[in-house]
């Protein structure tokens, strides 16, 4: 019997008993709709946050100075001067002040939200679009003029449909004009990119009572990263003679970062998640081994009529691994569907891996060649005499 008879054998078995076929099936479906399923979300959700990030510009480098006391300390204006000399590898830097919690209010509205100082150069450094009126100058800086750029949700929540350039809001009490509006990125979501003000570094300062520690750099272009990050590192090493008083990263390695750890997740809920083959693939075996017992007949006649112990070894294998591969495509079916349906429900991007599909299928067809191998050799050992005589 060769492998086609054997294939045309092994569907028409399959046929014959839809149900049970199924429920032989049932393992094998569940865990590679599982494996399909869960690489799609997490893969999805790791390209989201990667273009994310990309979206910042791959030529960033943020650098975070701790300090030691004393005289030992760099001043923005400091980090300024480094950066136009050395502009054959820096294109900009900007002073990043953070502060989280703010109150916002206008009127009798209020909200909290994040607020980030920085300079005229961040718009270029962070990419950030502009929907309305302009972004901060250097007389804003210079000035410490209370001015500010605002979110889409913080716009919505407090203006409506009404432009807010020159409308006044408060942050912690202080009032500031706005003077632009960023461009939607989050569908103006709370806790979302448009949840953001954007001030002069020099006014958050003063606002948080907290020292500049934070630069954002920017490369003047991706190929110059590295070597605007060792003139970076350089620098600081020359002021505080050790690393441990700064940290200077750039924007591939967040990403590289960010890659590792969805990879290694994707790992450990893959590899739970092929606990269902493997039990699949024990109840491929069992219904295997009924089918011999329940062909034992069948086995004796063909092995009277000249069949070989490879003959009957491969068509029970290769019944085995049909099962099992059709369970796989009926999982890959079933789990890219859901895949969508759970993205869509969550609000979650789904990326349907061809390489976890490739390697899903393969794992089913493998899984019934491994369980249907001991059931195969057990009907390729029956005494055809033995067997003719089974009732």
């Amino acid at each position: 019997m060769n492998f086609k008879q054997a294939f045309k054998l092994a569907i028409k078995n399959l046929s014959t008993s839809k149900m049970r076929s199924f429920l032989t099936m049932l393992g094998i479906i569940m865990g590679v709709a599982s494996v399909i399923i869960l690489v799609s979300l997490i893969q999805g959700m790791s390209n989201d946050m990667t273009a994310t990030f990309e979206s910042m510009g791959t030529n960033l480098i943020n650098v975070t100075v701790m300090g030691r006391g004393g005289n030992r300390n760099i001043s923005p204006e400091d980090i300024q001067k480094f950066a136009e000399e050395n502009s054959d590898v820096i294109d900009s830097v900007s002073p990043v002040v953070t502060i989280s919690g703010v109150t916002v209010k206008h009127d009798s509205d209020s909200v909290s939200t994040s607020v980030t100082g920085c300079n005229e150069f961040y718009e270029k450094i962070k990419n950030a679009e502009i929907a309305e009126g302009r972004f901060i100058s250097y007389i804003d800086v210079e000035k410490r003029h209370t001015v500010c750029l605002i979110g889409g949700y913080i716009s919505q929540e407090f203006f409506g449909e009404e432009s807010p350039i020159g409308k006044e809001i408060k942050l912690n009490n202080q009032t500031y004009k706005v003077i632009g509006l960023l461009t939607t990125k989050a569908d103006n979501e709370e806790g979302s990119a448009d949840d953001t003000i954007i001030i002069p570094y020099t006014s958050a300062a003063r606002l948080s009572r907290m020292n500049v520690n934070t630069y954002a750099f920017s490369a003047i272009d991706k190929e110059h990263v590295d070597d605007a990050q060792a003139k970076i590192e350089q620098k600081l090493l020359s002021i505080f003679n050790s690393s441990n008083y700064y940290r200077v990263f750039d924007q591939s390695e967040v990403i590289e970062q960010l890659d590792e750890l969805t990879g290694t997740l994707s790992m450990v809920l893959v590899g739970i998640a092929a606990i269902s083959l493997i039990v699949g693939g024990v109840g491929i075996m069992n219904i295997m081994l009924v089918s011999v017992t329940e062909r034992t007949r069948e086995i004796g006649i063909r092995k009277s009529l000249g069949a070989k112990r490879r003959d009957i070894m491969s068509q029970f294998v290769i019944e085995a691994s049909t099962t099992s591969a059709a369970g796989g495509i009926i999982g890959i079916i079933i789990g890219i569907g859901l895949a969508y349906l759970i993205g869509g429900i969550m609000d979650l991007t789904v990326a349907p891996s061809i390489f976890a599909v490739i390697i899903a299928f393969s794992v089913s067809v493998a899984i019934g060649i491994i369980f249907g191998y001991f059931p195969a050799k057990k009907a390729a050992k029956l005494n055809p005499i033995e067997a003719l005589r089974y009732d």
